[in-house]
């Protein structure tokens, strides 16, 4: 998960995976959306395919990149660890807030 956000880090990988999030693209489709050079754009997607985040697979003469599932997935999850810490916290402001209201209406 680490790899995952190091590569993440860097803002041309997060705007292609993000560019990705929408479905499968040929590097010049990424090249034409992002305004970057087509070597830097490759480099970024070997980058993103060592870290397993991306795979591609040849059509004609063109590299078509997906998204790879599971780095995404175990991201999820380790976000969603911190959501019983957020409910909680909402939880006790919700109780804080009406014992608030309650004593202001008095």
């Amino acid at each position: 998960m680490q790899l995952t956000l190091l590569t993440l880090a860097e803002p041309n990988r997060f705007n292609i995976v993000e560019l990705l999030r929408n479905g499968p693209k040929s590097v010049g489709e990424i090249v034409q959306a992002l305004g970057i050079s087509q070597p830097h754009v490759s480099r970024h997607l070997r980058i993103l395919s060592e870290a397993g985040m991306v795979r591609s697979r040849s059509k004609a003469q063109l590299r078509i990149y997906s998204l790879e599932a599971g780095p995404f997935q175990e991201l999820d999850e380790w976000f969603d660890s911190f959501s019983i810490l957020w409910e909680e916290r909402l939880d006790n402001f919700e109780e804080y807030m009406q014992d608030y209201k309650k004593k202001e209406d008095l």
